[in-house]
């Protein structure tokens, strides 16, 4: 037997977050809790993206449905055809299917003991580092927060562009954080010409990669700046799940995959494997999310080539503790209990 119930959790953000498509202030995510015979609870947590169709209210809307086919099947270790039910119960969805996959993984591995990266059988030594994001803002405050996460110790920053002074904010931010990885971000914002041309710039400024430079639906945008571009190429909402890894693997190097997008940790295991035999890289990245959520991800950085993890860092208060992160290290050995390791703080 389990039973299982979901509550609606509002965050203010430690600041407001910029991309290009706009500026967010609060994250809403829905925490759900599966409970064996026992009273051992999994704990897992959806962080809804209207840009993918979904909100709070969504996920709050079809949650009753999705938990009652973990009622009636009623085996927390019957992941597979759970996860099966819940695909064919709700279609779209993919962040509220993503919530139960998460309390259901963590609540198998709790009833067995272990870590869930050690459930799967994952070595704890092969984690790549998370980036830390910085924003879009005025120049001043961009400055600003580039020197409080290079004087915390962050060693991989990632940094939002998209605007008519991207040049300028890549400078400042390089001239605040000497000697670390950069990533930029530009969310779909720069036409594939205009890519082409901000990658040359970037290449001479060290930065490493550039995320979904054009529209998503440019596939052939993406393939032209994949093509002329002087540096590698991440797609991010260009790849939903691994039946997009196919179209997009000849046109850029890194497949970004996320938790909230793929609709549950089996579903994303598996664009990882997908990502792999197509010969592109893998980077787990996240919505802004409580460790409810961002727990269950850092389990799987052993399948991973780069990290972008940091969602909870962003929040003002997360209800949530996870697992150890200093500096963006993804410490599994230093997990101290079973499951993904979220619990109440």
């Amino acid at each position: 037997m389990l039973a299982t119930e979901f509550e609606r959790v509002s965050m203010p953000l430690a600041e407001p977050f910029g991309i290009a498509r706009g500026v967010q202030t609060e994250a809403e995510n829905v925490v759900v809790r599966i409970e064996d015979e026992g009273g051992m609870t999994g704990v897992g947590a959806a962080a809804p993206s209207s840009h993918y169709g979904e909100t709070a209210d969504t996920v709050e809307a079809v949650l009753p449905d999705l938990l009652s086919v973990v009622e009636e099947v009623g085996d927390a270790h019957a992941i597979d055809r759970i996860e099966r039910r819940l695909a064919e119960t709700v279609r779209r969805n993919p962040a509220a299917r993503t919530a139960v996959s998460i309390a259901l993984h963590d609540l198998a591995a709790k009833r067995l003991g272990v870590p869930l990266y050690r459930l799967w059988g994952l070595d704890s030594s092969r984690t790549p580092t998370s980036s830390y994001t910085v924003g879009l803002d005025d120049l001043d405050t961009m400055r600003e927060k580039t020197k409080e996460a290079y004087e915390a110790g962050y060693d991989v920053l990632k940094v939002k562009l998209g605007t008519d002074r991207d040049r300028a904010i890549v400078e400042a931010v390089r001239d605040e954080a000497p000697g670390v990885t950069i990533r930029v971000d530009a969310n779909e914002a720069w036409t594939p010409r205009e890519a082409v041309e901000m990658t040359e710039f970037l290449a001479d400024h060290g930065v490493e990669f550039v995320e979904q430079p054009v529209p998503a639906e440019d596939d052939e945008g993406l393939k032209f700046v994949y093509d002329h571009g002087a540096l590698p190429i991440a797609a991010d909402e260009s790849c939903i799940t691994a039946d997009d890894i196919p179209r997009i693997a000849d046109r850029v190097d890194i497949a970004n995959l996320k938790l909230m997008k793929c609709g549950g940790l089996t579903e994303a295991k598996r664009a990882v494997h997908a990502a792999r035999a197509h010969g592109l890289e893998v980077m787990l990245g996240c919505m802004i999310e409580t460790n409810a959520a961002i727990a269950a991800g850092c389990h799987l950085a052993p399948l991973l080539d780069y990290a972008d993890l940091d969602g909870s860092l962003l929040l003002a208060d997360d209800p949530y503790e996870g697992v150890p992160m200093p500096n963006g290290e993804i410490d599994l050995d230093a997990l101290d209990r079973p499951g993904t390791g979220a619990q109440r703080r």
